[in-house]
């Protein structure tokens, strides 16, 4: 599989979006690099970019974009919020897949080097990038931002990593790096002190604030031995937090840069921020998105919001997502388009979900036309999905029944469960059909010399295994989803044991039209001993799940008395 990495360099300019244009077209122009996103900010006077690729691709994307801006933007006319010392401020590179964060760093070594080389920028390595961990913070490289980098250039200590140790009067210098996935994120506040959006910032983020003699804002700073101000640590790890006023929005905000969203996940940041500005008597009104953010991060974001209201968690993506967007208010400001802010969802091939993005209409006029795909195996998938989706139904059912409230979080549990196995059924819906189409492209292949008709085999015999695979899938997501269907008819709302009765029904229905495909497609495969072991395992699924389905459905009736 190929490595990715993504590349999110902050230019110094938010408000002329021609000039972000002339910048984002260069990196366009690199093939194997897709351009996920652009944030301008007319406050900050700054736009965050978002590009994802292979590593030499991306490498050359960022050198042309940033040597771009050194083109379009003068840092002697620049004003914006945000600190900033370089017309490319910033630029981290980000692991994405494949790829470990040693290479990553290395990868941003060659670009700056490259950038203080070829451009004659000065250049200062940061994060995983950086060899000496004196200087490997972002926020203790960038002090003094542009105006005072004239003199701490001049430092031996602050000698740039590479380029001229004399900062570029329109250029600047910039700083690049290797780091962790980061979220940029802006929590906003009813007030327009940014003294006050200050103070909450250091109660709240890991650096915290100095620690003073007397009054804590004007006492005397207090010493260490070594003669460094001690420090009252704030309440969230890797958290960067400083305080501004917005003129655009005219509200103050808390702007956090989240390095580890394994330890402080926005969630919480958001939480906590609430809670501290409330102890200071200000209310939190929204929140703001720069940038791009992990699905994951969404999702246990919804179900955080959905487990403090005591309710199921067993949700499809769109509704956790819709949970965490109306619970932080991160449309606040603007609109907010998970598809757009999402970094997956950019990432999608959205050939992949050709089948099950279609209306239930269109996905049965596809499967009733002439084209032999979906077949049998899809519409098995489908209906094993529609099993697991019945069963979650009754278990969220079960968990906001009324007089149940203290069962909500088993059926939570049960819920969870079951988008689990509908989830990865309609993936394979779309995998079963895929898995046709390989296997007549490999029949399509030429076998013209004794190669070309080795190498034609090779490909229908993987492209067969691969068409009983997926369909024997298909019999172990559906059989175990029966688990679930049995524990809602037994313990579920009562109202809806007919339901787990159609999904008892659909999942046993799901493994036995998957076992068909399993055994058509093993008559062309010619690993016998691999061909009688899965056809072994399947019988005994087949078997296993209609008795099961047998049991279910005797319950339902029991149950209705008949």
């Amino acid at each position: 599989m190929n490595q990715l990495i993504e590349c999110v360099p902050n230019f110094s300019q938010g408000v002329n979006l021609a000039i972000i244009k002339q910048i984002t077209d260069e990196v366009e122009t690199v093939e194997g690099v897709r351009l996920l996103n652009v944030d301008p900010g007319k406050a900050t006077n700054r736009t965050v970019v978002t590009f994802v690729g292979e590593p030499s691709a991306v490498i050359e994307a960022a050198f042309l974009a940033i040597k771009k801006a050194g083109e379009l933007i003068d840092m002697s006319k620049h004003k914006g919020e945000h600190p900033r010392m370089g017309a490319t401020d910033v630029c981290p590179l980000i692991p994405i897949a494949n790829i470990t964060m040693e290479e990553t760093a290395e990868y941003a070594r060659q670009l700056a080097k490259r950038v203080g080389e070829e451009l004659q920028i000065p250049v200062y390595l940061y994060e995983y990038a950086q060899p000496d961990k004196s200087r490997s913070n972002l926020s203790i490289i960038r002090a003094g931002e542009y105006e005072g980098f004239f003199k701490k250039i001049k430092i031996p200590q602050w000698k740039p990593d590479f380029g001229p140790a004399e900062n570029d009067m329109k250029r600047g210098a910039t700083v690049i790096g290797a780091r962790e996935f980061l979220i940029a994120y802006n929590v906003n506040l009813n007030t327009t002190s940014t003294r006050r959006a200050n103070a909450i910032a250091f109660d709240v983020r890991e650096a915290g604030r100095a620690l003073r003699n007397g009054d804590p804002v004007t006492g005397k700073v207090i010493m260490d031995e070594n003669g460094k101000p001690k420090s009252i640590p704030g309440s969230l790890k890797s958290v960067k937090a400083i305080g501004w006023y917005i003129e655009e929005y005219g509200v103050a905000q808390i702007s956090m840069n989240l390095t580890n969203i394994e330890v402080t996940p926005i969630h919480i940041a958001f939480d906590e921020v609430c809670k501290k500005a409330d102890e200071r008597g200000i209310r939190v009104t929204g929140s703001e998105l720069v940038g791009l953010m992990p699905l994951k991060a969404m999702l246990d974001a919804g179900k955080y919001f959905l487990r403090k209201q005591q309710r199921s968690v067993g949700l499809s993506e769109a509704e956790l997502i819709k949970i965490a967007i109306k619970s932080m208010r991160l449309d606040e400001l603007g609109s907010f388009n998970p598809r757009e802010r999402i970094i997956e969802y950019l990432l999608q091939d959205t050939a992949a979900s050709k089948l099950i993005g279609k209306t239930l209409t269109a996905f049965a006029d596809e499967t009733a036309s002439e084209s032999p795909a979906p077949g049998g195996g899809s519409i098995s998938a489908y209906m094993g999905a529609l099993g697991a989706s019945l069963a979650t139904m009754v278990a969220n059912l079960s968990s906001h029944k009324k007089g149940w409230d203290s069962r909500w979080e088993e059926f939570s549990n049960w819920a969870e469960k079951g988008q689990a196995y509908k989830d990865e059924l309609l993936r394979l819906v779309d995998l079963d059909t895929a898995a046709f189409n390989k296997i007549m492209e490999a029949f399509s292949l030429s076998k013209a010399t004794d190669d070309e008709k080795a190498s034609r085999d090779k490909a229908i015999q993987d492209a067969t295994k691969y068409a009983i695979e997926v369909p024997f899938k298909v019999m172990q997501i559906s059989y175990e989803s029966l688990t679930l269907i049995k524990a809602m008819v037994e313990v579920g709302n009562p109202n809806s044991v007919t339901d787990g009765g159609v999904a008892a029904l659909c999942a046993r229905s799901a493994v036995i039209g998957a076992f068909m495909n399993v055994k058509i497609n093993a008559t062309g495969y010619k690993d016998k001993i691999f061909v009688d072991d899965i056809l072994k395992q399947g019988e005994n699924l087949e078997q296993q799940a209609i008795a099961a389905e047998a049991e279910i459905i005797g319950l339902v009736n029991g149950k209705i008395g008949l």
